[in-house]
């Protein structure tokens, strides 16, 4: 069980739990039912991590992504997979949500699919701009959607009919999405896709620089260059391939496409930049036995479907090395079955994990990469993969990590749509 199935395991535990309403629960200001009473931790289960519940009168479906706007911590915006964002003021008595943008009729919501990934644009407080990324159909075709949306009224709300679309991607499959999105200090957008999902990546997208699927990739959107929807970026710490014709309209192109930024990539379901040195750490799902943790650089290539980890996938063994860059870690199965990407540390509290990188598991594992005395890195588990951690309702299901503007982390359970923060206990 991994990402290739990501969420039909969580929806279909809440369809058996909660009568095929949907998943989340609690009351969410609008009448919803109470949760159900939680259960047991299992006994042995020590965390060394507390993950206290916040905003415990609201509840979310299925969420994905937790937000602030740029320079202002008075809200928070909770994407769910639905098609919704919602948005709350930073009260921890605060019991009601609005809409900032509902694009439920927009989304295909299956599986894996659906509103999957939000950036705010550096200067959204003056022009109002925010990009999402999604899935949709096109007749019976799969498609995933990054598209530019603008606020009207001064960022209350943005206008569904501001769409702008800038990147359209056939998929073959609903799975291996990728779809988080975000800018990077250097001003850029950049969005991750998977390798369009199939067991084994059976067309070799993810090697193939014709294709967008399974890249990482890295778009200029305040440039646009003869009424392109965006420029790539250029000189000596440009793409890799800027100049070639813009793969925007399908995902693939007769030549190199332009947007790659880095290849290799399975379906890289959350990965987030150092605060304080710019460095994008992003987790890959793994197919079979792996879980990754890559360091992300311009122009290298991540391996699969070549190989899987640090490990030899297709072929079994003898696979090419050559030009290829392993995961700075990774873990197999007996911890955790589906890694989701978190954040470097750089929060306030004094812990010993200040500067590592925190991330976690569908299956409810939190962890971080402690150094290894020999240049490398090793997981270091801080919750394991059942337990049900210090200030939690139960087991973890985790969809995504958040880091808020004071640099403190928190994690979304998906099957319960609880937000939690993450303090340590050492």
């Amino acid at each position: 069980m991994n990402l290739r199935n990501l969420l039909q395991f969580a929806v279909a535990l809440a369809l058996a739990a909660c009568g095929g309403d949907g998943m989340g629960g609690g009351d969410d200001g609008n009448g919803g039912p109470p949760p159900p009473p939680p259960p047991p931790p299992p006994a042995g289960c020590s965390p060394t991590l507390s993950t206290p519940r916040v905003f415990e009168n609201l509840a979310f479906d299925s969420p994905v992504a937790l937000k602030q706007a740029p320079n202002d911590a008075s809200r928070w915006f909770v994407v769910e997979q639905g098609g919704r964002i919602r948005t709350f003021v930073n009260d921890p008595a605060v019991a009601t949500t609005d809409d900032f943008i509902d694009l439920s009729s927009r989304v295909h919501f299956e599986g894996e699919a659906g509103l999957l990934g939000m950036a705010f644009h550096p200067d959204f407080a003056t022009n109002g701009r925010v990009f999402l990324n999604f899935t949709d159909l096109s007749g019976d075709q799969i498609r995933s959607v990054t598209a530019e949306f603008t606020s009207r009224d001064g960022g209350q709300t943005l206008d569904p009919a501001s769409e702008r679309d800038l990147l359209t991607v056939h998929k073959p499959q609903a799975n291996h999405n990728g779809g988080n999105i975000e800018f990077g200090p250097d001003g850029f957008l950049y969005i991750g896709l998977g390798d369009g999902g199939g067991s084994g990546d059976p067309r070799e997208r993810a090697q193939d620089p014709h294709v967008v699927l399974g890249k990482m990739l890295r778009i200029d959107v305040d440039n646009r260059p003869g009424g392109t929807p965006y420029g790539i970026p250029s000189g000596p710490e440009g793409n890799p391939f800027e100049g070639n014709a813009l793969c925007n309209d399908d995902g693939t192109s007769g030549q190199n496409c332009p947007e790659i930024y880095a290849l290799g990539f399975r379906n890289p379901w959350r990965w987030s930049f150092d605060r304080q040195s710019g460095d994008l750490w992003l987790s890959d799902v793994g197919q079979a036995d792996w879980e990754e943790i890559d360091f992300v650089e311009l122009g290298k290539n991540y391996g699969w479907d070549s190989r899987e980890g640090a490990h030899c996938f297709e072929p079994a063994s003898g696979c090419p090395t050559a030009g290829l860059t392993d995961p700075v870690a990774e873990y197999g199965h007996d911890i955790g079955f589906s890694v989701i990407g978190g954040y470097v540390y750089r929060g306030g509290q004094a812990t010993e994990k200040a500067g590592r990188y925190v991330f976690g598991d569908l299956g409810g594992m939190i962890a971080s990469l402690a150094p290894d005395g020999a240049g490398g890195f090793e997981v270091e588990q801080m919750v394991e993969q059942g337990c049900a951690p210090e200030g939690a309702s139960g087991e973890l299901q985790i969809s995504s990590f958040a880091e808020d503007l004071d640099s403190e982390l928190y994690v979304l359970d998906y099957g319960r749509g609880e937000i939690l923060r993450l303090e340590f206990n050492e």
